[in-house]
């Protein structure tokens, strides 16, 4: 039998208990016969202040991981997205591999990852020199260049935003976004990447692109642009940004 609302595909999410904004963003990105369902990573503690507290939370959804997974495997999901993106980051290219390794050990699907779709849209779009926002503290920002510079791509500016909490950084508004697109911004840069699901980029990612000529990733729009494609789906999205509306 076909499910009847995700007669194409079914896709499991995993995303931080404290995270109000990637839920939304898929659920405004969703195409005819696509669904998304949410296994929730349960963070105790959401102070993210300084490097240790950043460590603390990626901890606590190590801790959790398969927990979610096993929750959200109850539906019977099609593929895997992962609704969170420091972890896709951790470790660089090894890191992420090995996280795709442990969520196809622990649901035998296939899974989009933020720093995987990032990866392939920079690609896509022949970049070269990147700049990045995100909301991380330093030691988040350590791992996000070092992701980008193994895989060929040049971070001419990272801008951390050094959220203090796991809700604060759904709190960012778009003037405090739009000032660090602007501060990571040149002549030399080719694309733009935000990074982290809990900042709300997507809607003005796609009014940046107009304003700055050039493309702008936001990390949830990627991410969901790369499990629909993965599985054959070619709808346009419109108001999401370049990569979900021509490619």
């Amino acid at each position: 039998m076909t499910d009847a609302l995700g007669w194409r595909r079914k896709f499991g999410v995993i995303a931080p208990s404290t995270n109000t904004i990637v839920e939304p963003d898929f659920s405004a990105m969703t195409v005819p016969g696509v669904t998304a369902h949410f296994g929730r990573i349960h963070i105790r503690d959401q102070n993210m202040s300084g490097n240790e507290g950043m460590e603390r939370l990626l901890g606590q959804i190590r801790d959790e991981l398969g927990a979610a997974c096993e929750r959200v495997m109850t539906c019977e999901p099609d593929y895997m997205v992962m609704g969170m993106s420091a972890e896709t980051f951790w470790g660089g290219v090894e890191g992420n591999r090995q996280f795709v390794e442990q969520i196809h050990g622990l649901t035998g699907l296939r899974v989009a990852t933020g720093a995987e779709a990032c990866e392939r849209a920079l690609k896509l779009f022949g970049a070269r020199r990147i700049g990045v926002v995100t909301p991380y503290q330093p030691v988040g920002d350590e791992n996000v260049v070092r992701f980008f510079s193994e895989i060929g791509f040049e971070v001419t500016a990272i801008k951390g935003l050094k959220c203090p909490t796991a809700v604060s950084i759904a709190h960012v508004g778009e003037a405090e976004l739009r000032d660090a697109l602007v501060e990571v911004n040149s002549a030399e840069v080719d694309v733009l990447v935000q990074c982290g699901t809990n900042l709300s980029m997507v809607r003005l990612a796609d009014e940046a692109e107009r304003w700055l000529g050039k493309p702008v990733i936001a990390i949830n729009a990627a991410t969901w642009w790369m499990a629909l494609r993965d599985n054959g789906i070619e709808d346009k999205v419109y108001g999401a940004g370049s990569l979900l509306r021509d490619h």
